[in-house]
């Protein structure tokens, strides 16, 4: 194998490639990114069992092969390379040497054979369809923050995709919780995708989407079946298991009668809620909001640091409430706001709590409060 490729297109590659895969493996090829020339251009592939990306790139391939060497020295390697450098790359597979040149710079690393690297198995995909990397970013970005970290829930530990009955009809949904905090996110449902599975993509693989999803116009073909899913650009393609469990009914705790409403501005809130938890003890990190006729008091009191407190002016007109939050959670929840304005629909203080984007039906967040 024999091809030479440009610096910059080396490191977007090789960077797709190594981040699917896990530092310490017990299976040494797992390490390591297949890569393989044709005459049509090079791709690289790297793979952790349970998740898998091919990334392909143009290069000028003179002898067309194929075989692996440590993704993460490959990655290494190519980011310290100069800026605009032509890099060499040649295969000795008798000696099991791959060659790295780019102007007076050489390596030569250890490899392993092809015929040792694990492909994903192909799968028949029950439901094909297309979607913008804008509608795809923001359904996973406003909601991947409630995914949950605890592995003995391992259900909750990725995002709900499936089809949904929403007032204006069905609809593209992602919903995360970790029993504190939930994120419902709606979307228009594309064409073909209405009979596709329920799935729970893994939080991995949500993470690795990302890096798909930055050119808002790019069309994103979205391949899901009851066991995999598939994220493709013309260029990258990453293929996932998907979590083997089942989602709870998250709209059982979605609050429908909260009654008290309070309209305050996001970024305000988010402000003063970093500021007066400064002094909140790590553990609990709580924060007291109190409400009355337009007017908000948030206010810490660890006994242990200290105590603060803030006042806002709001729109709230309904009897007075105090309530208490986790800190974390407000932040988080109020980060995820586009518009100027978050709506908090409040019952009592024992009760979740509901956020909306302003008039947004399509954002929805729910939080459980704290005794403070």
């Amino acid at each position: 194998m024999k091809f030479s490729i440009e610096r910059a297109v080396l490191v977007k590659a090789v960077a797709q490639a190594q981040s699917v895969v896990e530092r310490r493996n017990t299976i040494p090829i797992l390490a390591n990114v297949l890569i393989e020339a044709t005459p049509e251009g090079v791709s690289f592939r790297a793979t952790d069992l349970d998740t898998e990306v091919v990334d392909k790139a143009a290069a000028q391939v003179e002898r067309p092969g194929a075989t692996t060497v440590s993704a993460v020295m490959l990655n290494e390697i190519a980011r310290k390379l100069p800026d605009g450098a032509l890099v060499n790359i040649t295969s000795d597979d008798a000696a099991g040497r791959l060659s790295v040149q780019a102007g007076r710079s050489n390596f030569s690393l250890a490899t392993l054979p092809r015929e040792d690297f694990p492909v994903m198995a192909s799968t028949e995909y029950g439901a094909n369809f297309s979607a913008k990397a804008s509608v795809l970013r923001r359904l996973f970005d406003k909601s991947k923050f409630a995914i949950s970290t605890e592995e003995t829930r391992y259900y909750l530990n990725g995002v709900y995709m499936h089809v949904a009955q929403s007032e204006d009809g069905p609809v593209l949904r992602c919903v995360a919780t970790d029993g504190h905090r939930l994120a419902r996110i709606d979307a228009p449902l594309p064409q073909g995708a209405d009979e596709m599975p329920g799935v729970i993509v893994p939080r991995k693989t949500v993470a690795e989407l990302r890096k798909l999803l930055d050119e808002d116009d790019a069309d994103i073909a979205v391949s899901v079946s009851e066991t995999k899913v598939r994220f493709a650009t013309p260029t990258i393609t990453l293929t996932s298991k998907v979590i083997d469990g089942t989602f709870p009914d998250y709209s059982r705790v979605i609050p429908a009668n909260n009654a008290r409403k309070l309209e305050v501005d996001a970024s305000d809130f988010a402000r003063a809620v970093d500021r007066v938890a400064t002094v909140s003890s790590e553990r609990s990190r709580a924060v007291k909001l109190a409400l009355d006729a337009d007017r908000l008091i948030l206010s810490v009191n660890a006994p242990d640091a200290g105590a603060a407190d803030e006042e806002l002016i709001v729109a709230y007109a309904d009897d007075p409430l105090e309530i208490g939050f986790n800190a974390k959670y407000l932040q988080e929840i109020a980060s995820q706001v586009d518009r100027d304005n978050a709506v908090f629909m409040f019952n009592g203080s024992g009760d979740a709590a509901l956020i909306r984007e302003g008039s947004d039906q399509t954002a929805v967040y729910v939080v459980m409060p704290m005794r403070v």
